[in-house]
């Protein structure tokens, strides 16, 4: 193959080029996942939304909100990701079946539907809807966004082109909320243009990516998956480069993932969602192991605090003592600091690996909610006895701790949990093994989402003391639990996760077992060699195929 038909970016870009072309409409996507989560802290101190929707209503003096239904309140936002945990449970399905391509145009479809019910909501019961239909949209690119950015990226930089990703993942939040804070200004905040404009503004992006992604080219792990092979190296020469040593190392990665996709067939053909959950016939590939790490390491990622300092930001500022004007603008400039700290990831991620990324990132998370907690209290009390001028100083120690959370977690927590699930499962179940990881996140986001409102007006500070404890209590489950995938190839991931128990010494003993066994094989997949055979299983290598026999190999192997 010569080209692939039609216009496309693939027969005009190559290499790093077009890599940059992929991910920056995986950005699209991202960037929308962003906006839409950091839109809702401005909706919900909308006068106009408020009174629509029943659950409370704005001081008239004080001008901050009144919620007489937190439970409603807290619905309203939750519900959404009911719809995500449906929504990325039927993409994974559906991105394994048809390809990464049309399903992040399906995705799109369903956002741009749900985005268009919620901003011309008039009541509660139709906002509920609304947000669960725009929920299903995000959960479909959530599951299978990630997933063709690794597969097409190579495997030592797959952690720095996913960290830009979540860069603009963040300026989708600050796009969100200062566009909302500037139309607060109008009509003195009281027009429903306040709520409804924002709501309407995030399907600019999803009309841009469902335009636009047709005319990129598919995932070339997938292709090979479908028989598609002339096509898949056509793209995997793109993607490698068009030297001869760049062609060379492509054909052999195209061999590579044709074993791949050989021996996942034969060790595992059940691959329902039911038997990957509970690892119900995936034999040595411990499918099941991986779904349930992805889960946990989501739901944890919303527990150590960020599901309740995005949404909720205002009102650990109002907690500290500011006033409704001034806990608005420094929750924006919050904002812009962790779009910032983002980049700290881009450098790091690759370098220092996966689980140094969550070690420190738990360390100076929990320091922050602790301390933030504990100067949000002082200021409480100084408030109380009428101590101005130590309210304020304490108020502003606890943004300042809060400032650091939220830079603390954009380089380190936010990224890993996506990138992951991503990169752990066999290709042959790898969007419904990244769905996996957007369902614990939708069950980790919207049980807090859920109980937020409620926890901060029943304990108030207390509740940032129980955040900064599940960062501390995630550092051992990840040291446990969560072996590195870092320098390593996503066909390497079978064999990392060859180990019969689950602990992480265990996983890294078997590695280096096989290593000093056969010294070739951890090593294959970087040189281009095949690193499993089909017939031999995970743990045996056969000979070497030469370079000039393993495009008749690799279609051998693959049939249509």
């Amino acid at each position: 193959m010569e080209r692939l038909p039609g216009f496309n970016v693939a027969n005009f870009l190559e290499k790093r080029q077009l890599l940059i072309a992929i991910n920056c409409i995986a950005a699209l996507s991202i960037f929308f996942f962003g906006y839409d989560q950091g839109m809702m802290g401005g909706v919900n101190n909308a006068k106009d939304y408020i009174d629509l929707m029943g659950f409370g209503h704005v001081d008239p003096v004080t001008e901050e909100p009144i919620i007489t239904d937190s439970l409603l309140q807290g619905g309203i936002v939750s519900v959404y990701y009911l719809g995500t945990l449906f929504g990325c449970l039927g993409g994974g399905w559906i991105g394994d079946k048809v390809g990464r391509i049309k399903t992040i145009a399906l995705g799109s479809v369903w956002a741009i539907l749900g985005a268009s019910l919620q901003c011309s909501a008039q009541n509660h019961n139709w906002m509920i809807c609304a947000r669960a239909v725009n929920g299903i949209g995000t959960g479909i690119l959530n599951a299978i966004v990630p997933v063709w950015a690794t597969e097409t990226a190579e495997h030592t930089s797959r952690g720095q082109f996913i960290a830009i990703e979540f860069t603009l993942n963040i300026f989708g939040v600050v796009v969100a909320y200062w566009l909302e804070f500037g139309l607060s200004f109008i009509d003195n905040g009281n027009s429903a243009f306040r709520w409804r404009f924002p709501i309407a503004f995030q399907i600019i992006p999803l009309l841009v990516l469902l335009a636009s992604v047709w005319f990129f080219p598919e995932s070339p792990r997938w292709l090979v998956k479908a028989g598609r092979v002339e096509e898949a190296r056509f793209i995997l020469y793109r993607l490698r480069g068009s030297t001869e040593e760049d062609r060379e190392r492509a054909e052999l990665e195209l061999h590579d993932i044709t074993n791949i996709v050989a021996l996942e067939s034969k060790e595992s053909n059940k691959n329902s969602y039911l038997h990957m959950l509970f690892g119900i016939g995936s034999g040595e590939l411990h499918t099941g192991r991986r779904v349930q790490l992805v889960i946990w390491l989501q739901i944890i990622q919303e527990w150590v605090g960020i599901a309740g300092v995005t949404i909720y930001a205002p009102t650990i500022f109002r907690i500290a003592g500011f006033d409704t004007f001034k806990s608005q603008w420094i929750s924006g400039l919050n904002n812009i600091f962790y779009m910032f700290a983002t980049l700290i990831c881009v450098f790091t991620l690759d370098r220092i690996g996966r689980r140094w990324t969550l070690y420190w990132g738990a360390v100076g998370q929990g320091v922050a909610m602790f301390l933030a907690g504990a100067f949000s209290k002082l200021g409480q009390d100084a408030t109380a006895n009428g101590d101005i001028d130590k309210a304020n100083s304490y108020g502003a120690a606890a943004a300042s701790f809060v400032f650091i959370f939220t830079s603390v977690f954009g380089a380190t927590w936010l990224t890993v949990p996506w990138l992951y699930p991503a990169e752990i499962f066999p290709l042959q179940v790898r969007a419904k093994g990244n769905a996996w990881g957007v369902f614990g996140w939708s069950i980790g986001n919207g049980w807090l989402t859920l109980l937020c409102p409620v926890m901060f007006s029943s304990i108030g500070s207390t509740t940032l003391h129980i955040f900064g404890a599940c960062n501390i209590i995630a550092i051992p489950i990840v040291w446990a639990l969560y072996p590195e995938s870092n320098q390593r190839t996503l066909e390497e991931m079978d064999l990392l996760f060859a180990a019969p128990t689950p602990w992480v010494w265990d996983a890294e003993k078997t590695f280096a077992r096989l290593k000093e066994e056969q010294p070739e094989l951890v090593q294959a997949a970087k040189r281009g060699e095949h690193v499993v055979d089909p017939e031999a299983g995970i743990l045996k290598h056969p000979a070497t195929p030469k370079p000039e026999t393993a495009h008749t190999e690799s279609e051998e192997n693959v049939s249509p």
